[in-house]
């Protein structure tokens, strides 16, 4: 097997047995509550995340890794070893421009350097979809060059659909209009939203009442992909874990997908979709 680094940032959510599997190197986002800054993931971990989202009446505000973060990330790389950075997707953030700044910092001192950075145009458990798809192309040996073609293909086939249990982080965080949102709150609107083609979030329907919501949210897959028995699903929960077992179940027993990743929504998602969030991805074809 062909020695290639993936890398990943931390609007990716990756599902343990994956990452053991893979030594994925993450480049963390920072977070920051009032006046404290933290790097999610290093000086700060999920449960402490949660925890301060409880204590906190509002929410905290997330900033991109630097490309210097990028940079350092990468030249911790042996230069032999080609790098596969998938980033979180360019209508989210500024991360991929940055990674990308970084990739031209680095290839100015050492030009013979392989790294490619590629716009997911997904985040949270669609890149997990895709460090997974690299892991088992890599597993057949595919060379550099192949597995990043397959990659830009495999990003235009990624599905991912979210359902939202509550729409107060969505309101605090500015994503929605408080007088929409108070609307919806009152006639217990629940969006289900997916991916865009160009790597955005866009509401698809707004369902009343939340066992409806997960009854859509479940039957959407069947609209957008067959053929389950070749594939796998990854979904993300914010703080939901047995919620998320359930519907996980419920989509396992109408869509026999032949595995399933199910992890912790990191906090760059989870800030936005608030406690019940669901974030499932899967390929379309």
């Amino acid at each position: 097997m062909m020695r290639i680094q993936l890398m990943t940032d931390g609007g990716a959510d990756i599902p343990k047995r994956l990452n053991e599997a893979l030594d994925i190197r993450v480049v963390p986002l920072y977070l920051q509550f009032r006046d404290e800054e933290y790097k999610a993931g290093v000086t700060m971990d999920l449960k402490a995340f949660y925890q301060k989202m409880d204590e906190s009446d509002e929410l905290p505000r997330s900033s991109a890794p630097s490309p210097n973060d990028f940079y350092e990330a990468y030249k911790q790389v042996s230069p032999d070893t080609p790098i596969v950075m998938l980033s979180i997707s360019k209508g989210l953030s500024v991360t991929y421009e940055n990674a990308v700044l970084a990739k031209h910092m680095l290839l100015e001192e050492e030009p013979g350097r392989q790294i490619e950075v590629i716009n997911s145009k997904t985040a949270s458990c669609g890149l997990g979809l895709l460090l997974y798809e690299a892991k088992a192309k890599m597993d057949e040996n595919y060379t550099y060059e192949q597995l990043i073609d397959h990659l830009y293909e495999r990003v235009e086939q990624t599905n991912t659909l979210f359902v939202l249990k509550t729409l107060e982080n969505l309101i605090l965080g500015g994503r929605l209009d408080r007088v929409k949102g108070t609307i919806a709150k009152t006639l217990n609107i629940k969006p289900l939203m997916r991916g865009s083609d160009e790597g955005t979030i866009e509401v698809t329907e707004k369902v009343r009442g939340d066992k409806k919501s997960i009854r859509r949210f479940v039957e959407q897959i069947g609209e957008h992909t067959k053929n389950f028995e070749d594939k796998i699903i990854t979904m993300t929960h914010c703080n939901a874990e047995d919620r998320a077992k359930k519907v996980l179940a419920d989509i396992r027993e109408k869509y026999p997908f032949m595995d399933a990743h199910l992890t912790d929504m990191g906090p760059l998602i989870a800030t936005y979709a608030g406690e019940g969030g669901l974030v499932i991805s899967f390929f379309r074809n």
